[in-house]
């Protein structure tokens, strides 16, 4: 299905970077770099959201994945996906739709950058887990690993966190096919 296509996936709790380290490494690399839709669908809400505005993200999210298969960028950087979705339904409401399962389960991914919450807190509108990062930090982790995802750990501040970030990039996407 994705033929040829490498994807990136970052990940990790909020407040870790992931939005600003996607889009620089997207760019360093010559990469199609696919911002976070959730921040902007719940910015734009004028009330709490629900299970169903979550359903929405989720297929917007499957959408940009399937649109991004068709582009003619050969890497593509997503600014959070799936991994936190499935979250987002277990931890606030206790179950996971089926149709979503069906995708999360088959869908490929190269490498998932779990960006560990090692930075400073910044408090904004959408933000609401400042005391639960190192939990949902663990939870992602977990998943990950439960699914036998690829991903390796981003942590330290700036510099530092992006260029871990290319190097991981760079050396997944120069192992063989049957090594990933």
């Amino acid at each position: 299905m994705k033929q040829g296509k490498h994807i990136i996936v970052f990940t990790g709790p909020e407040s870790t970077a992931k939005s600003a380290v996607s889009k620089q490494v997207a760019d360093e690399l010559g990469a199609m770099w696919v911002p976070e839709y959730a921040r902007e669908y719940i910015s734009a809400l004028n009330r709490p959201y629900t299970s169903e505005d979550v359903e929405t993200i989720a297929r917007h999210q499957i959408e940009q994945y399937q649109q991004a298969l068709c582009s003619n960028n050969q890497i593509i950087v997503f600014d959070t996906f799936l991994v936190i979705t499935k979250g987002w339904f277990e931890i606030v409401y206790r179950q996971v739709p089926d149709w979503f399962l069906s995708f999360y389960n088959e869908v490929e991914i190269d490498l998932h950058l779990l960006c560990k919450p090692d930075i400073e807190w910044k408090a904004d509108e959408v933000r609401e887990n400042g005391h639960r990062r190192q939990e949902l930090f663990n939870y992602y982790k977990n998943e990950l690993e439960t699914k036998h995802f690829n991903y390796q750990i981003l942590e330290g501040a700036g510099e530092i966190r992006i260029n871990t970030a290319i190097n991981y990039i760079r050396q997944t996407i120069n192992k063989p096919v049957n090594d990933r």
